[in-house]
């Protein structure tokens, strides 16, 4: 079994990569930090098992397609894909950095699209594998103060569900999820600039719960009751109050 995870350099996905390896899943590591994605393998490879990292910048469009590329020319599809890779931004929208919004869109959603559709059509020649994207919590939100980064996890969520539904009309056996986790501890507060009120969980905690239930093919992963009502009253509560909650919430960052 082979599973490639995404953002593998830190925070929920080495540790999802840990995990995974830990139940004897072959690896393909990707992130941009080749020094941590090195020190990562060694680690893993004390697992006996195969364990392999490409330096991806995955805000490239065309480094997504020659990624799958090389993959697929080396081993015809995987078993499983962990698109994980992400990074978010505090601010008022007129005032934050358009090369950094463009990025993270590039990496939060054009490489989730690609490599979900050019790897689930891998997966289709024989219906089989796993497919888990990492949204958050932001996805069941408007996110004012975050406005781009909770666009891009409102995609990923309602992506993910749609082709979800696709696989269950044509009766498939993969498994396509999403995960949408609340405050993890990891270093995306630092990269968006801003600090949680909320109860941070450790990426450890996070990861095995997230691959436990992907593996029992649950569709959407949401740790923690918090956020499974967070879920809940985005679906009964009429946009103009979450959108008045979001703000006082995010406002609370700076």
């Amino acid at each position: 079994m082979r599973a490639i995870v995404t953002g593998a350099s830190s925070g929920i996905g080495r540790d999802m990569a840990r995990y995974l390896s830990k139940l004897g899943y072959d690896l393909i590591l990707v992130a941009r930090d080749e020094e941590k994605l090195k020190k990562l393998q060694e680690e893993l490879k004390k697992n006996q098992k195969e364990v392999e990292y490409e330096r991806v910048d995955l805000a490239n469009e065309e480094a997504c397609r020659e990624f799958h590329k090389r993959v697929k020319e080396k081993y015809g599809t995987v078993d499983m894909l962990i698109n994980n890779a992400g990074f978010g931004l505090f601010g008022e929208f007129e005032k934050t950095d358009l090369d950094v919004e463009v990025s993270m869109i590039q990496t939060n959603v054009i490489a989730v699209h690609i490599l979900t559709k050019l790897f689930l059509q891998d997966m289709r020649k024989k219906d089989q594998g796993m497919i888990l994207n990492v949204g958050s919590v932001a996805g069941f939100l408007p996110g004012p103060l975050m406005a781009t980064y909770y666009a891009t996890k409102n995609y990923v969520y309602r992506f993910t569900e749609s082709i979800q539904y696709e696989l269950r009309k044509e009766k498939s056996r993969i498994v396509i999820s999403v995960l949408c986790p609340g405050p993890v501890k990891t270093n995306f507060n630092q990269v968006a600039k801003v600090k949680f009120n909320l109860k941070e969980r450790s990426s450890e905690e996070i990861a095995k719960y997230a691959i436990d239930q992907f593996l029992q093919k649950k569709r959407v992963i949401v740790p923690g009751w918090d956020i499974k009502l967070a879920r809940f009253f985005s679906k009964i509560i009429p946009d103009r109050i979450l959108m008045i909650a979001s703000y006082h919430a995010q406002d609370k960052k700076r």
